[in-house]
């Protein structure tokens, strides 16, 4: 309370509020364990926010593309949910009830189960668990086990599973564990080095003949668990015939399959529930983020029959967590009364045409990927050959200290702040466009990035990317992942007031995770900032790398004046800076 009372009370002593910013960080470096993440990356000390904006305690506001990994579906503190809070504190209704029945539970449960799969609501059961996501997938591993009497799960390689034991067998870097690693189909690096559909066959096929041949080494198992878009592997969405051929597969051989909607529930892929877009119900979804309405709260939602479990099978002290319970409410009736699933397919697939066709300026974007309003853009690493088959796992070989190489302008420890010249009120930075995010067929869309970009010139630059999509398609021996490159971009959108993730095998995926709030004109001021960063990494290493491509008629970003005075841009930032209105 004192730090945001002293920013409001004299934002002009900007010694001051720099000082209270920089002590805090500094403390945290001090006391707090060296497994911490993101405030490495982002040394931020928020104090206020609403929607999509973030205020820091040095005065500076970030539009929020991480949205707290996809929690916050609503933006923060959004009124529905202020208000459900504050419904249940002024009622005098207990918070902690383990896991007693209350009006509150009572509520949630008949919202969630509203929007479930109809397939799966019909004859569900819900189980409350530990208040993070890696609980409920370790709870859905015991269910599956407990009812099926088997041990083996079956996982896909990229998996994002939580840090738990369990979980983390099932995930990605795991070894030596009792996890059967499938291959998970994806365009850009396929396994099989093809890509599309029958890349995605051979996957299917793969997983047919490890179940089927008795000399695979893989037992019978207990269940499968997928992502139907992998998030922290690098925004793949799973295709959708994939979808329902895993579906079969596990039907067919009575191996219950176990749907992590973790991150991509809630509205976030353009349907409720991910899985929707393929049809597939599955056995059971694992489901946290955001339907705890940004406060803690995780559970699984499986069919009845595989109730198998005896009293106390799984348990947790905090499963009853009534104020999550209530904004959970408010938050899954929102985006259901609002059709806010709606809006995020239809806005995502606006932003990632705009992703694609800006892609095709900057030789250092190998590939935009996405679905509804969880976008990743792969960074490579620009004029290198691509990677063929024999390479690709040796290609990126003692990377892991690539946060720190000073050829990239230093490390990312805590008080590492983006740029040393940028002020506290410096990341108002990059325009937008008044009209706001603008449809095909418009005077001006993202793309446009500089006056006088004419028709003709964004029919051609469309060419490009159409052609450069193509090629890649025609190809699959994609070029080196470039996580030095992904990071530097990484600091120049938080230089510009934009906080984006970066995820991927190689952590060289920048992801975009924004409220299924966001305005248009708001979607604007993030795809203009993300083009200025990459731009402005584009300038900073001209010299010894290749990263834009000319288009036709137009100037690249990269022979702006680097002189450019972007205190002159900082009034383009118009409302998208501003906390929201209705969050």
């Amino acid at each position: 309370m004192a730090v945001t009372e002293s920013v409001r009370g004299d934002t002009s002593d900007s010694a001051g509020v720099g000082a209270v910013h920089e002590g805090i960080l500094r403390r945290q470096s001090a006391r707090e364990s060296a497994a911490r993440t993101y405030a490495r990356a982002l040394p931020i000390v928020p104090v206020r926010a609403r929607g999509l904006t973030i205020e820091g305690a040095d005065g500076s506001r970030y539009l929020d593309c991480l949205s707290g990994a996809g929690t916050l579906a609503l933006g923060h503190n959004h009124p529905v949910v202020l208000e459900a809070i504050r419904k249940v504190l002024d009622s005098g209704a207990p918070l902690h009830v383990l896991d007693l029945a209350t009006p509150v539970k009572d509520a949630f449960i008949t919202e969630l189960f509203r929007t479930l799969p109809p397939g799966l609501a019909d004859n569900a059961r819900v189980q409350f668990c530990g208040p993070a996501g890696t609980d409920a997938v370790e709870a859905a591993f015991k269910l599956v086990r407990a009812a099926t009497g088997r041990t083996g799960i079956l996982a896909f390689s990229g998996a994002y599973h939580g840090m738990t034991a369990g979980a983390l067998e099932a995930s990605g870097g795991a070894y030596d564990v009792r996890v059967a690693r499938l291959p998970y189909p994806q365009d850009y690096r396929c396994p099989f080095g093809v890509g599309g559909e029958q890349g995605a066959e051979l996957a299917a096929r793969w997983t047919e003949s490890v179940l089927d041949d008795p000399k695979s080494g893989v037992r019978h198992p207990a269940g499968m668990i997928l992502e139907p878009v992998q998030g922290e592997g690098g925004v793949i969405p799973a295709p959708d015939e994939w979808m329902r051929r895993m579906r079969q597969i596990t039907a067919d051989r009575s191996i219950p399959l176990i749907a992590d909607e973790v991150q991509t529930g809630v509205g976030r892929t353009g349907s409720f529930w991910a899985v929707e877009h393929s049809g597939v119900t599955p056995d059971v979804m694992v489901l946290s983020k955001a339907i705890g309405g940004s406060l803690p709260l995780a559970v699984i939602v499986y069919r009845d029959d595989l109730d198998a479990w005896q009293p106390g099978a799984h348990a947790g002290t905090f499963r009853g967590n009534q104020l999550a319970m209530a904004a959970g409410m408010a938050t899954l009736a929102y985006v259901r009364e609002n059709r806010l699933a709606e809006r995020a397919a239809d806005l995502g697939s606006r932003m990632l045409n705009q992703l694609r066709g800006f892609a095709a300026e900057f030789d250092c974007i190998g590939d935009v990927r996405g679905r509804g309003l969880m976008i990743g853009v792969e960074v490579v690493e620009p004029g290198a050959e691509p990677l063929r088959e024999g390479e690709r796992s040796a290609g990126l070989a003692g990377e892991g200290g690539a946060l720190g190489d000073p050829d990239w302008g230093g490390g990312v420890g805590d008080l590492a702040v983006p740029g040393d010249s940028a002020g506290p009120g410096m990341p108002h930075g990059a325009g937008v466009g008044a009209g706001g995010l603008v449809g095909p067929g418009s005077a001006r869309t993202a793309g446009d990035w500089q006056a006088g970009v004419t028709t003709a010139d964004r029919a051609a630059g469309a060419a490009g990317a159409a052609a450069a999509a193509t090629q890649s398609s025609q190809d699959h021996h994609p070029r080196p992942a470039a996580p030095k490159l992904a990071v530097a971009i990484q600091r120049e959108c938080l230089r510009r007031g934009l906080i984006v993730e970066l995820g991927g095998r190689h952590s060289s995926v920048v992801r975009l995770l924004p409220p299924l709030t966001i305005s248009d004109e708001q979607a604007t001021a993030v795809l203009d900032r993300l083009a200025d960063a990459v731009a402005a990494v584009s300038r900073s290493h001209r010299g010894h790398d290749r990263l834009q491509r000319p288009q036709p008629g137009q100037q690249l970003r990269a022979d702006r004046a680097e002189s450019t005075d972007r205190g002159d841009r900082a009034g383009r930032g118009n409302r998208a800076d501003r906390p929201d209105d209705a969050g």
